[in-house]
């Protein structure tokens, strides 16, 4: 039976994830917990806050885990009720983490690309719009109006521009005397932030596995002028390295993640 997700949010979960090596050598980069549930789970919590619950996972390195985090999942999380008799299990009493959302779990080849992952989950999506975010960057993108802005621009692709912080701390300085200094400046350039709004004509430019969707594919619809920006001025923080995964986890733990945007 053929399944296909109205206005589905695709994310793209295969990738090795070598750069956060401490984690990754035990789980796939969307597992890595910040505070008691993956990163993968907020980013799915933002998405459903704003009424979008339907889900395609692009699964590759390490997918039997995330797999099994689904299965899984009113079983370790909240109370639950295990009838070992009939094999049943119910939830008992509603928590934080209860979801409704609708998952595909979709099997995208252990080294496909970034496009090709997209490209191979084509049959699921039944909408002419989808939507498709990385699955290790958390910011709080007020997800409707990216997609009213895509629709006004009427272009095949809008991606989410940011301007994170900078690394390291700029210093002013008198010769060798520091006289001022400032940590984590924004930089001044906009970068792709993912949280991108795809019509279904951007399947054309997929053309298979080995097909990286920032280069050929999103070089190609800036020069046709059919790739428009949605300007997020607000938080925004990929998880590239393991000092980023300790500063999510610190803003987590302090109760003032700015991603939170759900009750």
């Amino acid at each position: 039976m053929a399944i296909a997700l109205d206005l589905p949010v695709v994310i793209l979960a295969g990738g090795l994830g070598t750069r956060v090596r401490e984690e990754t050598e035990y789980r796939p980069k969307p597992l890595v917990k910040i505070g008691h549930q993956p990163i993968l789970w907020h980013i799915m919590k933002l998405y459903s806050h704003h009424g979008f619950k339907n889900f395609i996972i692009c699964l590759g390195y390490k997918g039997e885990m995330i797999r099994e985090y689904f299965y899984h999942y009113q079983l370790n999380t909240g109370d639950v009720l295990v009838d070992l008799e009939d094999e049943s299990l119910r939830p008992l009493r509603g928590h934080a983490d209860a979801v409704d959302w609708k998952v595909i779990l979709a099997d995208t080849g252990a080294n496909t690309m970034t496009g090709g992952r997209i490209r191979r989950i084509k049959d699921y999506v039944g909408s002419d719009d989808f939507l498709v975010t990385y699955g290790d960057g958390v910011a709080d993108v007020n997800v409707p109006a990216l997609l009213k802005a895509h629709r006004q621009a009427g272009t095949v692709a809008t991606l989410t521009g940011v301007q994170p912080s900078s690394r390291f701390g700029e210093l002013t300085t008198e010769g060798n005397l520091v006289t001022q200094f400032r940590e984590k400046l924004p930089v001044d350039e906009w970068i792709n932030g993912g949280f991108f709004v795809f019509r279904k004509e951007v399947f054309d430019y997929l053309e298979g596995d080995a097909t990286v969707l920032e280069q050929s594919p999103l070089k190609t619809l800036a020069a046709k002028r059919q790739l428009s920006v949605y300007r997020h001025s607000g938080f925004w923080q990929c998880m590239d390295t393991y000092r980023e995964v300790e500063l999510l986890n610190g803003l987590w733990a302090s109760g003032r993640a700015p991603w939170k945007v759900w009750a």
